[in-house]
């Protein structure tokens, strides 16, 4: 027979669990205009985010390795440390994915951002609705994928373990970032197959970017640079004029 004391103890320990609050989904809100970030805070709170905020580059890079956020929304333009500056400082030690802010709309403005590993890049004034579903896109991106059938694809050269997420060129293995791997990994499985523009910016991005061909062709260019002999005579991943890519399944 159980004495008192266990089922008590029994007991407190199964309500501690039960009370244990769900870890929330932690933005870290980066930008050195007070009413924006007051702004943003009540909007991403009020749609079930932890949020926590920064007033510039140099107060980001102290909470990213104190509080862990799962995401920044970082301003570009900013006093002292600019956003650009930022993320790079962020790189070197995290890979937390990135969404760019910014009142510049100019494109080199925006593949800089993203060379620099941003995941997504959006033009002030925007609608925070529009700010919400980036974030959302973004979270779908992390979430697990279910195991592939098949472990291993050998693509001459080349060869794709979709398990270990690990990219071999000519037994070497390449780094790749979250994005990078994601393209990889489609290409690869669909090894042979035309990938049409709008359909990997679906499956990468969602369906909000369908239309973003800019974003694709940064991130392809990026990929190539790491895994083609001459990335300006690509010969793994092939470009379809006007139309998607491909890699050779042979």
């Amino acid at each position: 027979m159980v004495d008192n004391y266990e089922c008590v103890q029994v007991l407190f320990e199964w309500r501690t669990l039960e009370d244990k609050p769900v870890k929330q989904f932690r933005v870290l809100v980066v930008d050195d205009d007070q009413r924006i970030v007051k702004f943003l805070k009540l909007r991403l709170k009020a749609s079930g985010y932890d949020v926590l905020t920064a007033n510039n580059g140099t107060e980001a890079l102290e909470l990213v390795p104190a509080q862990q956020p799962d995401m920044l929304v970082l301003d570009v333009v900013m006093p002292g440390m600019d956003g650009f500056e930022t993320i790079k400082q962020v790189r070197a030690m995290s890979s937390v994915p990135v969404i760019f802010l910014s009142a510049r709309e100019a494109d080199n403005d925006k593949v800089k951002g993203l060379e620099l590993g941003a995941d997504d890049y959006l033009a002030k004034p925007f609608s925070p609705d529009e700010l919400v579903a980036r974030i959302e896109s973004v979270r779908r991106r992390l979430a697990p994928r279910t195991e592939p059938a098949v472990d291993l694809i050998s693509l001459g050269n080349m060869s794709v373990n979709l398990k270990k997420h690990v990219v071999i060129v000519d037994g070497r293995e390449i780094p790749l970032t979250r994005i990078e791997w994601l393209l990889m990994s489609e290409l690869a499985r669909n090894a042979g197959k035309l990938m049409l523009y709008e359909d990997l910016l679906m499956r990468i991005w969602g369906s909000e970017y369908r239309d973003d061909v800019q974003i694709l062709r940064t991130w392809i260019s990026r990929l190539r640079k790491k895994v083609e002999k001459d990335p300006a005579n690509p010969e793994i991943i092939r470009t379809i004029p006007k139309t998607g890519y491909m890699i050779s399944s042979a």
